[in-house]
């Protein structure tokens, strides 16, 4: 359980070392929007770590502070026609968060929305990290490119790791183009099974989709890039295809369609759990049917999906296969279910040994993950 009655802020790095070296357990905290786990310990704000120290356009490089607000990011970018590729999730409506996300907190959630089924997870985009160790020593890993590979493994090994083994204080990213346009197809999948083979379809295909989702009974497909390209793909697609096809053209219509999938948005608002799950997607069908979820929102192709059941349901027994976390349940449901899944022995070894190097003392998050 989180202990949430004091709350730690630091404004600089040294601010930060001091913090660490002197007290602890740490509860660490960027915007409060994003996390989901337990733990225990007095919250450690970082959201005064703010600030971008180096964008650089022509290299699509940009370095932020950990504090820095994704809603900025993004307003710099868009202002030089870029993005953020691996467009992280905003999931403050799922959880009923009123905080501001942060890009320390996205890196650290290893964040990623519908198009990593194409260009990758925010991971994949890290090109340097600064964080602060459990003794309180400063540790900077990678670099402003990404052909500097010198220590890229433990860049991405922050990624993800839900703020166990270290406070971020800066990140550096690489960044993207924004497409000429973009156009979503919508198809006619009634089923799991259904939409699953449709969407294997595609993707295996070379049609450089940037998105592949289900919902309501719909596949919908992304494809971004030029307009005279879209045209002859969407074709190549139509005659594969063989059924009704709905075109949706530009960012005004497209944009909201994928930031509902992107943010889970059905399920804001609707009582019951929901997990996230992930599995091959030739074996999503059959975790759906054997959870019986009151709802189910495919991604990735059916990599991912977002499962909606009745609260304090445990889907680790109803499931054949796969990797689940609890995303949003009471604080009971949680502490009785865990949130992440529970990893093998051998992992289960390695991450031990990962907080015993990083945080020896178990001052960051600690619960957190098991």
């Amino acid at each position: 359980m989180s202990i949430l009655a004091k709350k730690k802020a630091v404004e600089s790095e040294a601010d930060l070392v001091e913090a660490i070296r002197e007290g602890g357990p740490f509860v660490i905290e960027g915007g409060g929007s994003r996390r989901i786990g337990l733990a225990e310990g007095e919250v450690l704000s970082t959201r005064g770590l703010s600030g971008v120290t180096l964008y650089e356009p022509g290299t699509l490089t940009l370095v932020a502070q950990a504090g820095t607000p994704v809603s900025e990011i993004d307003a710099l970018l868009a202002a030089e026609n870029q993005r953020l590729a691996f467009e992280p999730p905003d999931l403050r409506g799922l959880l009923g968060r009123a905080g501001e996300s942060t890009i320390g907190g996205v890196v650290a959630a290893n964040a990623s929305g519908p198009r990593r089924v194409a260009v990758g997870a925010c991971r994949d985009f890290c090109l340097g990290v600064r964080f602060v160790d459990g003794r309180g020593q400063v540790v900077k890993n990678g670099g402003r490119v990404m052909k500097n590979v010198t220590g890229l493994d433990l860049v991405k090994l922050m990624a993800g790791s839900h703020g166990t083994l270290g406070v971020m204080t800066e990140v550096s990213l690489k960044v993207q183009p924004l497409p000429e346009t973009v156009v979503t197809l919508g198809v006619p999948g009634g089923d799991a099974v259904e939409a699953v083979a449709i969407m294997s379809d595609m993707l295996g295909q070379p049609y450089d989709l940037t998105g592949a989702a289900w919902q309501g009974g719909r596949v919908m497909f992304r494809l971004e890039g030029f307009e005279t390209s879209l045209r002859y793909r969407i074709g190549l697609m139509r005659a594969r295809l063989r059924r009704d096809v709905v075109e949706h053209w530009g960012t005004e219509i497209c944009d909201p369609i994928w930031r509902g999938i992107r943010d889970v948005a059905p399920f804001q608002d609707v009582p019951g759990d929901v997990w996230r799950m992930s599995v091959k997607p030739s074996d999503a069908a059959d975790v759906v049917h054997a959870v019986a979820p009151a709802d189910v929102i495919f991604d990735w192709g059916g990599n991912r999906f977002w499962l909606l059941v009745a609260e304090g349901t445990d889907v680790r027994v109803k499931m054949p296969i796969g990797h689940a976390t609890l995303v949003r349940a009471s604080n009971e449901t949680k502490r009785r279910l865990s949130v992440f899944h529970p990893q093998n022995a051998a992992l289960e070894r390695i991450s031990a040994g990962l907080r015993r190097k990083f945080d020896p003392e178990g001052k960051f998050n600690r619960g957190m993950m098991g």
